[in-house]
């Protein structure tokens, strides 16, 4: 699946603000080390350079569109191609601060990926992290239907694997990894013009593996039929604007000390 960096940044102020309020939550003064996995086109890595301007920060992304993108919209800092799921341990061991920002979700075995998170990390270093939580909200139980129904499954013989636990499941993980943690969750009102709002911010991100596995010429098709879902099930407030509601829960971890 490849991923357009211009189309995740249509809505980049909406984007980066859980990245935002997450470096906020960071209690650490003067980090020297940070590390951003899943960077995508840097916005999150430049939240960071905004927090911290005197540490080193590199951000890392599998995506090469995404870091051909970071690298010209941050040419001040360093990033490269990583694939978590494999070259976490080609990384250095003596980071501050291991940053995700609406990243790994895209990622399987939560586990085995959060350990090794914390292991890239000092003693005392910081683990944070953000994933987006809107599997049961009304959009993606709109894909789920199309892409279920009589007239789509066969395009979609594979049905997408969602890699996110629940709340309760991360509070247990972390409370065996880590030597403390914090987790919350907060649900972000994001303002939108139309519904056609909502269709370009997930063709950025929630719709891109269904668009992904569909030929071109139903493309539009599949579309248009989403289109009159969300109308349906996001209704308009009185002066015209939609509220499209995005939960995300987020955690900031301590590794062990021993």
């Amino acid at each position: 699946m490849n991923w357009n960096s211009e189309q995740y940044l249509k809505f980049k102020a909406e984007r980066t603000q859980p990245a935002i309020d997450l470096v906020n939550r960071i209690n650490l003064a003067s980090p020297k080390k940070i590390l951003d996995v899943g960077c995508g086109p840097g916005n999150s890595t430049e939240v960071l350079y905004n927090k911290y301007p005197d540490a080193y920060i590199l951000g890392v992304d599998k995506s090469e569109e995404m870091i051909r993108a970071a690298k010209t919209n941050c040419p001040n800092l360093d990033f490269r191609i990583c694939d978590v799921t494999k070259d976490l341990s080609q990384l250095d061991d003596d980071f501050d601060i291991v940053f995700s920002n609406a990243c790994i979700q895209w990622v399987p075995d939560h586990q085995k990926l959060l350990e090794n998170l914390l292991n890239l990390l000092k003693k005392d270093g910081v683990l944070a992290v953000q994933i987006p939580m809107n599997l049961s909200e009304p959009i993606q139980q709109a894909l789920d239907e199309l892409a279920t129904s009589q007239k789509w499954r066969k395009y979609f013989p594979n049905p997408r694997i969602f890699y996110t636990l629940g709340q309760s499941e991360y509070y247990d993980l972390l409370s065996e990894i880590s030597e403390e943690f914090c987790v919350w969750e907060t649900v972000y009102y994001h303002i939108m013009k139309s519904h056609n709002d909502i269709l370009e911010w997930y063709r950025g991100t929630g719709l891109r593996p269904y668009l992904s596995a569909l030929p071109d010429v139903k493309k539009a098709e599949f579309e248009n039929e989403l289109m009159k879902i969300l109308v349906q099930r996001y209704p308009r407030q009185k002066n015209g604007d939609v509220i499209f509601r995005f939960p995300r829960f987020f955690f900031v971890a301590y590794p062990k000390s021993n």
